[in-house]
């Protein structure tokens, strides 16, 4: 079992940063894939980053270089650097592992609670 526990939501204006952090703990050997995720209301749940523990990356489209993945493997944390936010990045964000690669795809076994993003413009 892998509990995850997002930090570091807040609200911030158009044009500001935010840095997500994803504390890991319990059988961190099955959480070798990790990635952040984003569900706004009403919407499906989407993809917003991956990394993996060799450090392959991946990024949806919508970030446009505006956001970095990053993890500490020796404090078992993930972390989501958010810079030039915009409006339409206000939502409930959630990080996610698996012992499996799972990339973009919502099918990751574990799951925190979720850390709310307010952009406002």
């Amino acid at each position: 079992q892998v509990h995850l526990v997002e930090s570091g939501g807040d609200s911030v204006q158009a044009g500001g940063s935010l840095r997500l952090s994803c504390a890991a703990s319990g059988d961190t050997d099955r959480s070798m894939y990790m990635g952040w995720f984003r569900q706004g209301p009403g919407k499906e749940r989407e993809g917003v980053a991956s990394i993996d523990r060799d450090g392959s990356i991946a990024y949806a489209d919508f970030v446009e270089g505006r956001f970095t993945i990053s993890q500490d493997n020796a404090k078992n944390t993930l972390y989501l650097q958010m810079n030039s936010l915009k409006p339409e990045d206000s939502s409930m964000y959630y990080c996610a592992a698996d012992s499996q690669k799972r990339w973009l795809l919502p099918l990751y076994k574990y799951w925190g609670q979720g850390t709310q993003v307010t952009v406002s413009s």
